[in-house]
């Protein structure tokens, strides 16, 4: 399988890439640009928190753990004194960077069901519904905050496949399908829930028709053609 580095680097090139193609377009804003990559790259290393020692799942609870202990603080500010909040700082850091972390990782296996396909859909259909009918994103950056964190983490899939192929003999590794997959016999059930929770944001999901059809404008496409190239070598094939 490919190693973090590789996977950052090749997630951040490749959502920086669609990013600035749909910014220049105009279908983002500047804003958007930035969220777009941003979670274009967390997509890249979302399928390895199934990793007990991976960076991501280390580097995740590390900033839970912390986000969780100042809400704990900030509850009880006006309530308790001051050595009782840093005992309960204390307190509420371990608690989710070691028993949490110690149950989750012995719930998960490592290409598991959350190295999937069905499960990375899942988070992304997730994002663009939070996008939208929570925090009142427009429709077109919503779709595409959910199809890049959709994307990023297809790119991680992909390049754990790529790895699982022996180039020098073209053979294949004992890896090789445990990467990119839609379903897993000994995880039926787990796979069984994924799809039904997968089809319940399907069907409430924001409207795609009206995403789909301002892609299928021709318009964007045409002002980013104009853009495509820069002035002196335009200048010069003309």
């Amino acid at each position: 399988m490919a190693n973090f580095n590789t996977h950052l680097n090749v997630a951040f090139m490749a959502s920086g890439t669609m990013s600035l193609t749909v910014y220049k377009a105009g279908l983002i804003d500047d804003a958007g640009f930035l969220m777009c990559v941003a979670l274009g790259t967390i997509g890249g290393l979302l399928p390895d928190l199934d990793s007990d020692n991976s960076t991501p799942i280390k580097l995740g609870f590390n900033i839970t753990s912390f986000i969780f202990a100042f809400g704990l603080v900030m509850h009880w500010r006006s309530e308790l004194s001051l050595l009782a909040l840093m005992a309960l700082w204390l307190a509420g850091y371990g608690f989710m960077r070691y028993v949490v972390f110690y149950i989750f990782t012995n719930m998960t296996v490592h290409r598991g069901v959350i190295h999937s396909v069905p499960y990375m859909a899942i988070l992304g259909l997730g994002i663009t519904y939070i996008s939208y009918d929570i925090l009142d994103i427009p429709l077109t950056a919503s779709w595409f905050y959910g199809l890049f964190l959709f994307g990023g983490a297809m790119v991680h899939l992909a390049l754990d496949e790529l790895y699982s192929v022996n180039l020098s003999n073209m053979k294949m590794k004992r890896s090789s399908g445990t990467a990119m997959k839609f379903y897993q016999h000994k995880d039926k059930w787990w796979y069984l829930l994924l799809y039904v929770i997968l089809a319940l944001l399907v069907y409430f999901a924001p409207p795609f028709d009206d995403f789909w059809q301002q892609l299928r404008n021709p318009a964007p496409w045409a002002k980013l053609k104009l853009g495509l190239w820069p002035e002196l070598i335009k200048n010069w094939l003309n």
